[in-house]
């Protein structure tokens, strides 16, 4: 599958408007909540305006206590009261870890401003659904990782990236407290995302990327290797888990974290020239200050950092930084790698939550009911025996691992207007179609969007594997049709009509409405419709093959076919053949990943590297800049401005590379423009 990827746009801190005063509301008057609101005294921007809770005297007791005196605070018993009070500008998300992602949702769309409590998912796929939430709003969004904002946490980043203890080589990071919990304890309910992993674990995790990043120059880094311990209590939640990472650079880091045993709490910093040590990285003192200890060769130094009120400082952190939608010092993309870090640190411990089964029927993601959202329509085509308005973009199904991420993609492809997914008997061993059928039974959308199947993979490629894939394909997606199956290779080996015959065998039956061909030459093609008409049977109606703005040189897997050459495209033509295309994107060569000089992927310089393709990739970045989009948009639009019917597949493994993906959609390419991009003129 193709897909794009794109890096999140910096944040401009030169051209960002202040907003003088914030109105702030808070959802959960609880401990941290109380922490937060006594700061905010403290703030510059903020005053406390509104508070709610499910217990209305609870929510005034509370406001009564924290307000600045200068008007009542009002008391709300219901969230969405108090998202409707037009007096407030921003809250406070301070509930259970599990309410999170379906708050802030509910406040973008309100248009309100959100600082959320760690996590602010319990997973990735949530992180990345409040993110993009946030983004559509135009409103402000931080995860309340106040420690970030501290002066502390600034003067580490200054000593890390100025070299003070060299090249940084190992670091140390733990957040752990004993706690006499009962079994009841939100702390201790899987249900409720409880552990030690999620409660303070993410405090380790974000300081390790961030040091990791300010080592090489970036803002953080993400680990390529996670592998962690643990111990999961009685009730089914980590009491004790410690990880290690390894990142890009070389830097690793150990973390820990938990709910029942004490840790020293404290950050070191390891480099080829001395080491950094942070006594109390978390919770500064106000009053009496904090100290980095720099020990060197040369001896040791103290560097006092004077009190400041964190969380004060977090809630003006919003006023300034509003218009932009994230602050430098947390942004959108580092809360959505802390939370990937996070699901592969619970995943090593083998900890899932009853919530995130692949066997559970409560819808996940943004778990609200699906609408199309009518922003940016989806353009959409037929194909002959399908019913139905298929959308020309297709979401590859073969890149979610589990259930949380691939609902999270499915509901905000559907929700783009898409409704077309491609999956196949091989991914996964069917994990992938079990999870799309999960995904479909729990959103009741079946009749609502057409699936695509394929079967007979090298070296089932043969009649009978056909009938027994189809049959277990249907079992695992829950469904008792595909609207479109496709043979993933050809057998040229099997006489053509044979293949025709169970194809129409399936298509009598209603297991299959449409069928084709993936990776088979226009010859076979042919041939198989010729047979088809001669004994009065259905025939191929669409076709798969590699086809994209790059010509290919040489196919990536075996058995693949390609249908870029001049010869394959005026069949296209003149036919009107449906095709769906897959790698449209030459597997990144638009991305930015493909340099004359960089030789790293031998694949890519297989498939792609010539004077032409280069030249191609250099037209659609001029292109791309004058229109304002990114080449890779360029690349897909090229696909769906031919002069026959084509249905792209992306295979995004984020919502942000589908949005990427989705920029093409507001191109429409002239049939110059098309022909010049392809070296035509």
């Amino acid at each position: 599958m193709a897909f794009t990827k794109t890096t999140e746009p910096p944040i401009n801190v030169e051209e960002h408007h202040h907003m003088e005063h914030v109105a702030w509301g808070i959802i959960g008057p609880g401990t941290i909540a109380e922490r937060f609101a006594t700061q905010l005294r403290e703030s510059r921007t903020g005053r406390l305006a509104a508070v709610a809770s499910r217990d209305a005297a609870r929510a005034q007791e509370f406001g009564d206590r924290f307000g600045d005196g200068t008007a009542p605070v009002r008391a709300y018993d219901s969230v969405a009261e108090l998202l409707a009070d037009p007096d407030v500008d921003a809250v406070y998300i301070a509930t259970p870890h599990t309410e999170h992602v379906r708050l802030v949702i509910e406040a973008a769309e309100a248009g309100k401003h959100i600082i959320s409590e760690k996590p602010l998912s319990v997973n990735r796929a949530g992180a990345m659904l409040a993110a993009e939430t946030a983004r559509r709003a135009g409103v402000y969004l931080a995860e309340a990782f106040m420690y970030r904002f501290h002066p502390q946490t600034a003067k580490l980043v200054e000593l890390v990236s100025s070299g003070t203890i060299g090249e940084v080589q190992h670091i140390e990071a733990s957040f752990a407290f004993a706690a006499n919990l009962p079994a009841d304890h939100r702390l201790m309910n899987p249900e409720l995302a409880g552990g030690g992993i999620l409660d303070v674990g993410g405090y380790p995790v974000s300081i390790a990327r961030l040091i990791a990043g300010a080592a090489v120059g970036a803002p953080f880094a993400d680990p390529t290797e996670v592998t962690g311990n643990g111990t999961i209590g009685s009730t089914g939640v980590d009491e004790w888990a410690s990880a290690s990472l390894v990142f890009p650079s070389g830097i690793t880091a150990h973390v820990t974290s938990g709910v029942r045993v004490q840790d020293d709490n404290r950050v070191v910093v390891t480099g080829s020239a001395g080491q950094i040590i942070v006594a109390d990285p978390w919770l500064p003192s106000v009053e009496d200050g904090s100290t980095i200890e720099i020990r060197t060769i040369t001896g040791t130094e103290s560097i006092l950092i004077p009190g400041a009120p964190q969380y004060a400082i977090q809630a003006d952190a919003l006023a300034e930084f509003a218009d932009a939608g994230q602050a430098p010092q947390m942004r959108w993309a580092d809360s959505i790698g802390n939370a990937a870090t996070l699901d592969r640190w619970r995943a090593a411990i083998g900890l899932e939550y009853p919530f995130e089964s692949i066997d559970t029927d409560v819808p996940t993601g943004s778990g609200r009911p699906l609408t199309v959202r009518a922003e940016l329509p989806m353009p959409t085509g037929r194909i002959a025996g399908i019913d139905h308005d298929i959308s020309r973009l297709v979401m590859g199904v073969d890149n979610q691992e589990t259930l949380p991420q691939a609902s999270a993609m499915f509901d905000d492809f559907f929700e783009r207007g898409g409704n077309a997914f491609d999956t196949a008997w091989l991914y996964g061993d069917g994990l992938q179609e079990q999870l799309l059928g999960r995904w479909l039974a729990n959103r009741g959308v079946r009749d609502d969007v057409v699936v695509i199947g394929k079967g007979a993979h090298t070296p089932f490629c043969d009649p009978e594997s056909i009938s027994r894939q189809l049959f277990e394909s249907l079992e695992r997606l829950g469904t008792d049709h595909l609207d479109l199956y496709l043979m993933h290779r050809d057998n040229v080996e099997v006489p053509v009509g044979e293949f025709v015959d169970v194809l129409n065998e399936h298509a009598e039956a209603g297991r299959i409405r449409a069928f084709g061909g993936s990776n088979w030459s226009i010859e076979r093609f042919e041939e198989a419709n010729a047979y088809a008409a001669a004994h009065g049977k259905r025939g191929f109606a669409a076709l798969s093959n590699h086809f994209g703005l790059a010509r290919a040189l040489d196919v990536p897997w075996a058995g693949c076919v390609e249908v870029t050459d001049p010869t394959s495209r005026a069949w296209l033509e003149e036919t009107k053949t449906p095709l769906l295309p897959w790698s449209s994107q030459a597997r990144g060569f638009f991305t930015g990943r493909a340099e004359p000089e960089d030789l790293s992927d031998p694949d890519l310089v297989r498939c792609y590297y010539s004077d032409d393709n280069f030249e191609r990739l250099a037209r659609a970045r001029k292109l791309g800049a004058d229109l304002g989009v990114a080449p890779t948009a360029i690349a897909l639009a090229y696909v769906l401005a031919q002069d026959f019917p084509t249905f792209a597949l992306i295979g995004p493994r984020s919502i942000e590379e589908t949005r990427s993906s989705t920029d093409a959609l507001s191109l429409k390419l002239t049939p110059e423009q098309v022909a010049w991009l392809d070296l035509r003129v």
